[in-house]
């Protein structure tokens, strides 16, 4: 995969935290933020294929099994 370099500034007290997050899991701030971004990426790309199935599911409807008849009346169902 070919790679590009970028500049980026951050808070510093956000930069020590990622400094001390890299160095607990052994990687660099470089993977680190890599994985990070990876990660956020797939996410989003997952939530909007999901997001479209279910936009296509609820276009089409779900069948109930009564075809669409009703075959009670309003007093039947609020009969107390």
């Amino acid at each position: 995969m070919e790679r590009q370099n970028i500049t980026f500034s951050l808070p510093k007290e956000v930069l020590k935290k990622g400094r001390i997050l890299a160095a607990e899991k052994r990687i660099s701030l470089n993977e680190l933020i890599r994985d990070l971004l990876q990660k956020a990426s797939d996410s989003e790309r997952k939530y909007q294929a999901a997001a479209g199935r279910q936009k296509k599911l609820m276009r089409k409807g779900l069948g109930l099994g009564t075809r669409g008849a009703i075959h009670w009346k309003r007093d039947e169902l609020h009969h107390r």
